[in-house]
């Protein structure tokens, strides 16, 4: 059975590829592996090294501490934590909508988000 915190890494792994729109072809290609290897990474399947961890986190231009944010600390959660759901960053759908997001002008993405925030408040 995989370790939680190897899921967690894969889950952030393929978040990060997700959002900058690299193929697991790609990413394996930066790192000098097979791609089947990346999709074992992602599942936690298989642990990632420290070493090739690092060179993940360089290809897809993050500091290695990424990889680790949102793990469990113990600390109490936020209300607005219980809105949002667990695995978000892990919905390809909701990647997808971040990185379309991204990709508006900054003038239309904030009348976007206002907008976003008023149905949200309304809902």
């Amino acid at each position: 059975m995989a370790h939680a915190v190897d899921v967690h890494v894969g889950k952030r792994i393929r978040q990060r590829r997700w959002l900058v729109g690299m193929t697991q072809q790609k990413l394996a290609e930066c790192v000098g592996i097979k791609f089947q290897q990346i999709q074992k990474y992602e599942t936690g399947a298989n642990r990632v090294s420290a070493s090739r961890l690092w060179d993940i986190a360089d290809a897809l231009e993050v500091d290695v501490a990424f990889f680790f944010e949102g793990l469990k600390s113990g600390a109490p959660e936020s209300r607005e934590a219980d809105t949002v759901p667990v695995d978000m960053m892990g919905d390809k759908e909701a990647m997808d909508l971040v990185r379309s997001y991204y990709a508006i002008p900054e003038n239309q993405r904030r009348r976007l988000f206002e907008l976003a925030r008023v149905l949200s408040d309304v809902a």
